[in-house]
């Protein structure tokens, strides 16, 4: 049964019939006064609150005072037959949620395009020696792979808050999880400092060059998530290129070192970055509607509900770097370095990574659409049709799989084209299918990126149902696959090769001999056993989507 909100009158307590509608609004049918009180407490209230709000004696007495109105004011409502969407509707949400993915890779075009106009970016440059690029690259990585873990952390927190209508609770969860990480980015800057002055294992001119870029990015990656929860992906973007034009008045007009550009351009963005995020959030705020200020959780409770969220971020982009590392660190002619940067495998890379840009514009769209029909079909369906509505939703799920699938090959056959086109017509200057080991690397990338799409959309799925640990263990586990796989293929090249030319010899004519750059396939096989696991937890949560729903609530 549907309780008529509207019967209630509390004439005498108008703050506490508003406080039992929007308790209504959550717990759709309660059983008891206790499902009140948890309803309360997950809204934030406690007893403290309830005795300076209304004069209980905790939020037990609250509940109950609330379960009497509900008992005493109640009208049985039918059921009522929601309104699907219109045609028109649904394409308009559509085009946004496309736009609003594609949008949020809009930031690694224009650096691509900078480097293949300008041949530098806000972060890289065409001609920089082995031991700059070395020294940026791992300062890059080691950014992603410190702060992924507070970024989904605070996203997913802040995201929580937002769709509650609590703005100040959102801005003030944000902000801590941005100190943690500011914080934790400075830990890990003495311990390399450390580290590299008990070892030595980078000269100084690379180690201040590493922890430079690996701060300012830090920070940026920090405030760049903020802009995202707040739906301000543009504004990024406009920080990029501004940062890029810096580096062009420096480096090119005023004749300054390109090291020495670059840095005092992502300290610029960095700086802006974190005002500008600053800024939109107290907008933001403002614009919200002025309810209770529920007290800030307790920090073990807070850190135990974003965990799987944080272990989902550090494991997400440990798995995009990875390869990268161990194909940088395998011995080869002229290793100087623990890590040697090689740029034929980078610049594979790069360009593969071009293939998630209209993927991600799709993923949004399904994940919306799915989420947007749920809210329509659990007002649908009666109980005793629950076994329908979990086998709609499989299957629903199965042709979004099967749509994705198709469109990701088509657009990497696409996007492989293009590269081949515009490398043949020599319109860049880069030589990409000239070389083996970059022409390589870029069709594996491709293939394994369009996967790991595939799996991402599962992800935010699961995301969304309040199911992230079973992304997180996925994205784990691929994480371990691709470290053993492409440890092996890149190390083991010698035994490799022989036995490939002892049992099909043809076989090398094809792919070529087994080389550092086989570190990829460790990324292709851990992107293959990210979706599969990802796939297999969607399964299992629409196989029981009723229980979830409830979960959720």
């Amino acid at each position: 049964m549907i309780i008529g909100q509207e019967s209630l009158k509390v004439d005498n307590k108008p703050e506490l019939r508003e406080l039992c509608t929007e308790v209504l609004k959550r717990a759709k049918d309660p059983q008891d006064m206790y499902e009140l009180a948890a309803t309360l407490e997950s809204m934030g209230w406690n007893d403290i609150m309830a005795r300076d709000r209304f004069g209980y004696n905790d939020i037990f007495s609250m509940a109950q005072e609330l379960w009497n109105i509900i008992q005493n004011e109640l009208h049985i409502t039918p059921i009522l037959k929601t309104e699907k969407i219109s045609t028109r509707d649904f394409l308009w949400q559509s085009i946004r949620s496309f736009l609003r993915g594609t949008i949020f890779a809009l930031p690694m075009a224009v650096s691509v395009l900078s480097m293949l106009t300008l041949r530098f970016s806000l972060w890289s440059y065409e001609n920089l020696s082995v031991a700059l690029a070395t020294s940026i690259s791992i300062g890059t990585i080691l950014s992603f792979v410190v702060v992924g873990g507070f970024t989904q952390a605070l996203a997913r927190r802040g995201f929580m808050y937002l769709g509650q209508n609590l703005g100040y609770m959102a801005r003030k969860s944000t902000f801590y999880f941005i100190r943690f990480g500011f914080v934790t980015a400075v830990i890990v800057t003495v311990l390399f400092f450390l580290i590299n002055w008990l070892f030595r294992i980078f000269p100084w001119s690379m180690a201040s060059i590493i922890i430079l870029f690996y701060f300012f990015l830090t920070t940026i990656w920090l405030s760049v998530t903020v802009m995202y929860m707040l739906k301000k992906e543009l504004v990024f973007t406009g920080l990029i290129t501004a940062g890029i034009g810096i580096v062009f008045i420096l480096f090119i007009l005023l004749k300054m070192d390109i090291i020495i550009s670059q840095l005092i351009a992502l300290c610029i963005v960095a700086i802006a970055g974190f005002f500008i995020a600053r800024y939109y959030f107290y907008q933001t705020e403002k614009q919200m509607e002025k309810g209770i200020a529920p007290t800030f959780p307790r920090l073990s409770m807070m850190l135990y509900s974003t965990m799987p969220f944080f272990k989902y971020g550090f494991f997400y982009f440990l798995f995009l770097n990875l390869d990268r590392i161990i194909a940088w660190s395998t011995n080869g002619i002229y290793m100087p370095f623990v890590i040697w940067f090689r740029g034929e495998y980078e610049l594979g890379l790069d360009f593969a990574l071009m293939v998630l840009m209209l993927p991600m514009g799709f993923v949004e769209v399904v994940v919306n659409e799915i989420m947007m029909k749920i809210e329509l079909d659990q007002k649908k369906y009666s109980i005793g049709e629950i076994s329908v509505m979990n086998q709609v939703y499989r299957n629903f799920h199965n042709r979004w799989i099967r749509f994705m699938s198709i469109f990701c090959i088509i657009n990497g056959i696409v996007l492989y084209l293009i590269i081949r086109y515009v490398d043949y017509n020599h319109i860049i200057h880069l030589r990409i299918l000239a070389n083996p080991i970059t022409h390589f690397v870029l069709i594996i990338g491709i293939i394994s990126y369009s996967v790991v799409s595939l799996g991402l959309m599962n992800s935010l799925i699961l995301f969304s149902l309040s199911k992230p640990e079973i992304a997180g263990r996925a994205i784990a586990v691929a994480t371990g696959v691709n470290l053993v796989v492409g440890f092996i293929l890149s190390r083991w090249a010698a035994p490799l090769n022989a036995f490939l030319v002892a049992r099909w010899p043809s076989l090398l004519s094809y792919l070529g001999w087994v080389n550092y750059s086989w570190a990829v396939i460790g990324l292709a096989a851990g992107s293959v056993i990210f979706f599969v696991m990802t796939r297999r937890g969607v399964a299992r949560v629409f196989s029981y989507l009723d229980y979830y729903l409830y979960f959720t609530q």
